[in-house]
């Protein structure tokens, strides 16, 4: 079972992601810089779903 702790971690690190996400689409940051946030996010948030799924598009 997932903590609360983790939990906030795994929802905080999806959300960032969003974001970072609908930036790279809109031509505001490039490949390189999303992956460079991605992995601060993971470094930071630790999600233990995300580095799961790390380098495995979701769709």
């Amino acid at each position: 079972m997932m903590s609360e702790t983790q939990f906030q971690a795994e929802k905080l690190y999806y959300i960032s992601v969003s974001i970072i996400k609908s930036m790279l689409e809109k031509g505001l940051i490039d490949r390189e810089v999303y992956a460079i946030i991605d992995t601060k996010l993971l470094e930071k948030y630790r999600p233990i779903s995300a580095t799961l799924l790390s380098g495995k598009p979701l769709t």
